[in-house]
């Protein structure tokens, strides 16, 4: 019996795609989520943010909008009732702007681990568990096997995983099959240049307005949801704002 596949069978495989055009046309409806912005949604495989795939943020500064970028997906976790994790955020979290944003402060929690191989273990266990939404991970100094590690922990699973990364990383080799270098733009708009996908290169900068609801302020409360268990929620006292 012939049991060879013809180029047709091949290429409608979800982990397939041609050079030339976007992947992501086979995936089914919910392995992908809008990311809230529709001139990034039309330069991302599938049109959104991939379940069971590791995104790879590349920022230099804290406040650019890197938490603003994610929250209409955080958002949408309220929605499915599922839980997002943080592992190691540089700041304490601004519960009042992260509340206004529709984020469910009931099923966020926070880790902050004091060494960094912990923080990597941490988002590790998250992601092999099988229970969580969304997850978003810190790590200033991590090398290609660590990534490659949290690519394998994700894979397959319906979580959304983001590896926040300094911007110098951009010249070494990574597993993430997405990574994107963010930007400051003016009047509070944020720069998305996309280094890596599955299709061709995209060779624009995207300018994404982004939703500030609440400015961060000197006489803010910092409010963080925690487990009970949870190790305290940061190394600083200034509070991450979803800006």
């Amino acid at each position: 019996m012939n049991t060879a596949l013809s180029l047709a069978e091949i290429l409608a495989r979800p982990d397939v795609w041609r050079a030339d055009r976007l992947a992501g046309a086979a995936l089914p409806a919910f392995s992908v989520v809008p990311s809230g912005f529709s001139a990034l949604d039309a330069e991302l495989p599938g049109g959104g943010w991939a379940r069971g795939t590791l995104a790879e943020v590349l920022v230099d500064d804290v406040g650019l909008g890197e938490c603003a970028l994610l929250m209409p997906v955080l958002g949408k976790m309220r929605e499915e009732s599922k839980w997002s994790l943080l592992v190691a955020p540089p700041h304490l979290l601004n519960g009042p702007a992260w509340a206004a944003c529709n984020i469910d402060l009931a099923r966020l929690a926070v880790v902050s681990p004091r060494r960094p191989r912990d923080a990597l273990w941490a988002a590790e266990q998250a992601l092999s568990s099988g229970a969580l939404g969304t997850l978003l991970c810190w790590a200033t100094d991590i090398d290609a096997r660590q990534v490659r590690r949290l690519e394998v922990a994700v894979a397959g699973s319906r979580t959304l995983a983001f590896l926040f990364r300094p911007a110098r990383a951009r010249v070494e080799s990574s597993a993430a099959p997405l990574r994107l270098l963010l930007s400051a733009g003016g009047h509070g708009m944020l720069g998305v240049d996309l280094l890596k996908r599955r299709g061709p290169p995209c060779s624009r900068t995207l300018h994404l307005d982004l939703p500030r609801p609440l400015q961060w302020r000197e006489d803010y409360e910092p409010a963080v949801a925690c487990t009970p268990s949870a190790a305290p929620c940061a190394r600083s006292q200034r509070p991450l704002a979803c800006v």
